[in-house]
């Protein structure tokens, strides 16, 4: 039987083989077709010799052109891979001349199909990880002795703690931009040595990483952070059961959603607020917004920073801003009016304070 050859793979080879030889080569199917040629216009033609071939498995040679129908004068000869007969090889030219290049068309066409064929393993391997990652991350139900298998592989157990990194490309990257984004974050996640990655449609690439390997490596992320401040955002995790990911994941996308002030990265294990505020949709963040700071400068923005980094002291934010306390009292007595919400009450000030935390 037979063995089925992409005819992109097979076109590959008879022009791989001309390079080197110089003589046209052509690919023959089953039915005796050529199937792929240096020589175009012979493509589709039946070749009577190539046919013969299939049919005996022995190399025959022709010493004049068209003494057989659709053949030209040379070699034709069998190829079989993994112990299957998978194509017939015709070189066109002097027998005598083209013989030499026999065992050396066999070699090439040998090498190139072991080529595709660990390819195409790959490919599958990739893509039964990606399905495994995708499933853990989401919560979806996978087969456990297949999971089991699958991680088996990479030497990891469904009981492995582990975190979830998600790094998440900015919108309006142009392609050759996401082209190079892209290498470093691979580079960034080959260089952990974690090999439970994919890349999640439409802008998050995803980590699944062992919290061991984790602390060794974190700072990778950081320097990936730094690197391309303008293009991306990373979240990292909490620590679960590799197996319960889907957690993990949730917390890595709350670490996210709680970037703020240049910030690029963000440890779900670091978050304290955050969390609850990472949390919030988008449509309420913005009707508490409305609510609570619509009516802001960004001057009373800044009075209101510095007097909830002192601790709610008149004395430390005036030292914060260069302006005397009194100065602070009415810029804050200004903020109340506005707002309708006094910042010199602590039930108030806790309204304006998540409001500057959700900004």
């Amino acid at each position: 039987m037979m063995q089925q050859i992409r005819k992109s793979t097979a076109q590959q080879i008879v022009e791989t083989v001309k390079d080197v030889s110089g003589y046209d080569i052509n690919f023959i199917n089953q039915r005796g077709i050529i199937f792929a040629s240096t020589d175009p216009a012979r493509v589709g033609d039946f070749h009577e010799i190539g046919f013969q071939v299939i049919q005996t498995g022995a190399a025959i040679e022709v010493e004049e052109d068209d003494s057989f129908l659709g053949t030209h004068r040379g070699i034709n000869m069998p190829f079989f891979f993994r112990g299957e007969l998978a194509a017939v090889i015709g070189i066109s030219g002097k027998p005598d001349e083209v013989r030499k290049y026999v065992y050396l068309a066999q070699r090439i066409t040998n090498l190139i199909l072991r080529e595709h064929e660990m390819d195409e393993r790959r490919e599958s391997e990739r893509a039964r990880l990606n399905y495994i990652i995708r499933a853990l991350i989401l919560g979806e139900t996978v087969n456990f002795d297949f999971l089991a298998e699958t991680l088996k592989e990479y030497h990891i157990k469904p009981d492995t703690p582990c975190r979830t990194v998600v790094v998440r490309l900015a919108a309006g990257e142009t392609p050759s931009n996401v082209s190079a984004i892209e290498r470093s974050v691979y580079q960034a996640f080959d260089q952990t040595r974690a090999e439970l990655y994919t890349f999640h449609y439409p802008s998050e690439y995803i980590l699944l990483i062992e919290q061991e390997r984790y602390q060794k490596w974190a700072y990778v992320f950081r320097r990936l952070a730094e690197e391309w401040e303008d293009a991306l955002q990373i979240g990292i995790g909490s620590v679960d059961l590799l197996s319960r990911q889907d957690r993990s994941y949730e917390a890595a996308r709350i670490a996210l959603a709680s970037l703020a002030g240049g910030q690029k990265i963000a440890v779900f294990d670091e978050l304290d607020l955050e969390i609850l505020l990472g949390a919030v949709p988008e449509s309420a963040r913005r009707r508490y917004l409305e609510k609570t700071a619509s009516a802001l400068t960004d001057g009373d923005r800044q009075v209101l920073e510095a007097y909830f980094g002192g601790n709610l002291s008149l004395k430390a934010a005036g030292e914060a801003l260069y302006l005397h306390k009194n100065t602070v009292q009415y810029r804050l007595d200004r903020i109340a009016e506005k707002t309708g919400h006094n910042p010199r009450v602590f039930s108030e000030a806790v309204l304006l304070y998540l409001a500057t935390k959700l900004e």
